[in-house]
């Protein structure tokens, strides 16, 4: 008769694009191992609740972030990749807009923090290997889903969404053919309001539509960025 003695955790990779960067919540553990390491917001699955429920629960306790995005990313199972059992860790990320919240650690955490994801720490167990994982998971995501605007503010300049394409792709865009094929989906209200960007005239602002778009997606719209 085989016995298992495992355990199933959750954790989340949260980004956030603030300060014109991607970013990414982590947590400063408070308990060993790796106590005051910087990790994935996360723990173990409770009995009577579902994976969904258990990491809105670990993110909510630990930084005080309700996800806007939440999506599974992958199973990450290596035997010794927690020194203390056998646990699995079912992944998520999730996208958030950073001044929607105010974070602020709990439970097992003694700090909360964004960290730019070009300066990132050394992180405890093996969340580098799932970090990675989602960032080619968002980055590949970026091309043909509008998961961008849960990133950004409500209104937002063009030139923003341009950086943050710019940012999570990790390469230079062809800006006007970029701007040409956006609009065309015709997802996005130019709103009479406008701000000053830099030295040049005043900029209109933008806003996602979001009806629009699920009204063009079961009519068989593609969204397609490459």
């Amino acid at each position: 008769m085989i016995r298992q003695n495992i355990k199933v955790a959750v954790d989340a990779v949260v980004f956030g694009y603030k300060d014109k960067s991607l970013n990414v919540l982590l947590i400063k553990r408070d308990i060993e191992p790796f106590k005051d390491s910087w990790a994935l917001p996360g723990g173990l699955v409770l009995e009577n609740e579902s994976l969904e429920e258990a990491v809105m629960r670990e993110l909510k306790e630990e930084t005080n972030v309700t996800a806007d995005y939440l999506e599974q990313l992958y199973s990450f199972g290596a035997v010794k990749r927690d020194p203390r059992n056998r646990v699995i860790s079912i992944t998520y990320f999730a996208l958030v807009k950073p001044e929607h919240h105010k974070i602020k650690a709990d439970t097992d955490a003694n700090d909360v923090a964004w960290f730019p994801i070009q300066e990132l720490p050394e992180l405890a167990f093996d969340h580098h290997m799932i970090l990675e994982q989602a960032k080619k998971r968002l980055k590949n995501k970026l091309t043909y889903e509008p998961i961008g605007f849960d990133l950004l503010d409500d209104k937002f300049l063009f030139s923003d969404l341009e950086k943050l394409y710019m940012t999570i792709l990790e390469k230079e865009i062809d800006r006007r053919n970029f701007r040409k094929k956006i609009l065309s989906f015709d997802i996005l209200e130019e709103l009479d309001e406008k701000v000053s960007e830099g030295r040049g005239r005043p900029a209109n602002l933008f806003q996602f539509n979001k009806k629009q778009y699920f009204k063009h997606q079961k009519e068989g719209f593609i969204f397609d960025i490459k």
